[in-house]
């Protein structure tokens, strides 16, 4: 079995020297590296020049593309593994991760498997997504993956079997999230996707409230955009069916809730508030159990917050795609920090 590694870069001098250095000291060595360069105007041109051997092989688009999508699909085409595993230029690979992918795909069967993401620490926001992380892979996904109704293969930890992605998913670029595209498309196809959490990857969140929210509206913009191009494959799917109907329900009362029940009555506002802070601190507690990280229990009062926030963008996505209908593709690239 053959393993290839595609990158999309654009302007990533910060984090792109250690993206690659995960991926060279893996257990199971990998045998393709590809790195799109996607016409950067920073340094990444001059840090990839040197790191350009084999097995990392360095591609440059004619011009930038503006979005990741086709940069991944401008790679595509330089890929020989079997399998290959989208990375993002901000992650880093756990030492392991190539093992258990090459483990999981020993099963005909399987034609996908979606990863496990770690926050890099850096500040409360980053602690906060990782709060949630650990809620939404340790609880939510293991329960989709029990009804084989996974929401979503990551896009910076995520692996397909070659030939299967060329003939039945490529890249549609209609939507800002192409992970969440790959998935529907794979179910529609009857295809397998397993999760596993051995195989785990360490990204770096957006530690500003403005990157936060940015990338938050292209991530629920691009949930939208998927649910009304892939509502057929919700409705064939009964676990995708309940799974849709619990996180978008949820999401649209919640929204609902915390911006209608205080002109309602302040009290069970408040009521509300409480409740919601006892259940992030208790999701801490459990979190720095499961991470053994001391500043997530310390900023877990604050989660609180990114959940209001989470819900106000969840509702005006809702009320911008749907019901306006007004379909966003600009593609927002987050602030790099050095890794």
């Amino acid at each position: 079995m053959k393993i290839s590694v595609l990158i999309p870069c654009y302007n990533e001098e910060k984090t792109i020297t250690q993206c690659i250095e995960s991926c060279l000291k893996q257990t199971r060595k990998i045998d393709q590296i590809i790195i799109v360069d996607d016409s950067s105007t920073d340094n990444s041109p001059q840090i990839l020049k040197k790191l350009n051997k084999k097995p990392v092989k360095v591609v440059r688009t004619p011009k930038n593309t503006g979005n990741k999508s086709y940069a991944q699909e401008y790679g595509l085409q330089f890929i020989t593994g079997d399998i290959f595993v989208t990375v993002d230029a901000d992650t880093l690979l756990a030492p392991n991760f190539i093992e258990y992918i090459e483990r999981d795909f020993q099963n005909p069967k399987i034609q996908a498997v979606a990863g496990y993401i770690k926050s890099l620490k850096h500040n409360w926001l980053t602690a906060c997504r990782e709060i949630d992380y650990v809620i939404g892979q340790d609880i939510h996904k293991l329960a989709q993956a029990k009804l084989n109704a996974l929401m979503v293969i990551p896009g910076c930890g995520g692996a397909f079997r070659t030939n299967i992605f060329r003939k039945y998913i490529s890249f549609d670029h209609d939507t800002l999230t192409e992970d969440l595209d790959f998935t529907y498309k794979l179910y529609k196809n009857n295809f397998k996707i397993i999760y596993n959490k051995k195989a785990v990857v360490y990204t770096q969140d957006p530690a500003t409230l403005h990157s936060y929210i940015n990338q938050m509206r292209r991530w629920i913009g691009g949930g939208w955009q998927n649910l009304i191009k892939h509502w057929q494959v919700v409705l064939k799917h009964p676990g995708h069916a309940l799974e849709i109907s619990l996180i978008y329900f949820e999401g649209l009362i919640s929204g609902v809730l915390f911006f209608v029940l205080p002109f309602i009555n302040i009290f069970y506002f408040v009521s509300f508030l409480i409740g919601y802070a006892i259940a992030a601190f208790i999701a801490g507690i459990y979190s720095l159990f499961r991470r053994k990280r001391f500043d997530l229990i310390l900023f877990a009062p604050l989660f609180p917050f990114i959940l209001v926030l989470n819900s106000w963008i969840f509702l005006e996505q809702f009320i911008k795609e749907v019901i306006l209908r007004k379909k966003n593709l600009v593609w927002f690239k987050p602030e790099r920090r050095t890794i």
